[in-house]
């Protein structure tokens, strides 16, 4: 009869394994309720982080762009102060930019963090939080790798662009036909894959190893998973306006609801196609017919 009760107990299902995850972090801290104390700092950090990205924004238009040929304004987070450095122009857009990723991806991330917290549940309380601690580190260095891509790509077309007026002019076109083509992205099978690696771990959780290694990969997969995901969205922000509030907001809400909401395929199609509205209308106010 033990024998068979140790046999069964050896075989454990991805639900079983949730709640065993689940009542073992209760049982570390009867005094506490973990999922309680998580979402309260995810909600101290996403607030932090969502203030200062508006504060940040609020001081942008007293230091107005630059006019371009086209109609357009060329944005200060491309160009340096007087007085400041590359360096320091680049560390100011990294912070920047830190910050306002912290604000739009923590609602969808938060979610996978719990689940890691639940595939290393075995783990001393103290220590799941130092591993959920360096996953969240891991995922966000992943999207300071890919701030510095995109700075040293604005600052390179913001060159460009000033020494060019006539490239400058079809600047409005270009920014139509980038969002045109991301919101055609939300429809591809390239879209569904990234997006179901990104939903993939809903319904079951597994087990991991409760090392720091394992915690800082894991992290970066995230990160990369994520960014590929949000690729289409997240260069339609770009060329919006890296500081337009507004659309930060609605991109916000893109990536949450198709990571988040029930048939998230459909609804990343939803998305498209209101995308490819706005893709047309900005291509064809910069072809003067809007």
């Amino acid at each position: 009869m033990s024998g068979a009760g140790a046999s069964a107990g050896s075989k454990v299902s991805p639900g079983m394994a949730c709640g065993r995850a689940s009542s073992g972090i209760s049982e570390r801290a009867p005094g506490r309720n973990p999922v309680r104390a998580f979402l309260g700092v995810s909600a101290l950090l996403f607030a932090a982080s969502a203030a200062l990205t508006i504060a940040w924004c609020g001081a942008m238009p007293a230091m107005t762009g630059m006019p371009m040929p086209g109609g357009w304004t060329l944005s200060m987070a491309w160009m340096r102060m007087p007085g400041q450095t590359w360096p320091g122009a680049a560390a100011s857009f990294l912070g920047m930019w830190m910050v306002m990723m912290a604000a739009m991806m923590l609602p969808s991330l938060v979610p996978m963090l719990w689940r890691y917290r639940l595939a290393i549940g075995r783990a001393g309380e103290s220590r799941l939080g130092r591993l959920t601690v360096l996953v969240g580190l891991a995922y966000f260095c992943v999207w300071t790798a890919f701030g510095i891509g995109v700075y040293a790509l604005g600052v390179t077309l913001a060159a460009v662009e000033m020494q060019q007026p006539a490239l400058a002019r079809g600047v409005p076109f270009a920014a139509g036909v980038i969002v045109l083509i991301g919101g055609m992205l939300q429809f591809t099978a390239w879209k569904a894959r990234q997006l179901a690696c990104c939903r993939g771990a809903r319904g079951h959780v597994r087990l991991l190893p409760t090392d720091a290694g394992t915690a800082w990969r894991h992290g970066v997969h995230l990160g990369l998973r994520c960014g590929y995901c949000c690729a289409g969205l997240t260069a339609i922000l770009l060329v919006i306006g890296v500081m337009d509030l507004r659309a930060m907001a609605a991109v916000t809400a893109a990536i949450t609801i198709e990571r988040l909401a029930p048939g998230g395929e459909r609804v990343a199609r939803a998305i498209g196609v209101i995308v490819i509205a706005a893709g047309l209308l900005l291509i064809a106010r910069a072809a003067g017919l809007g």
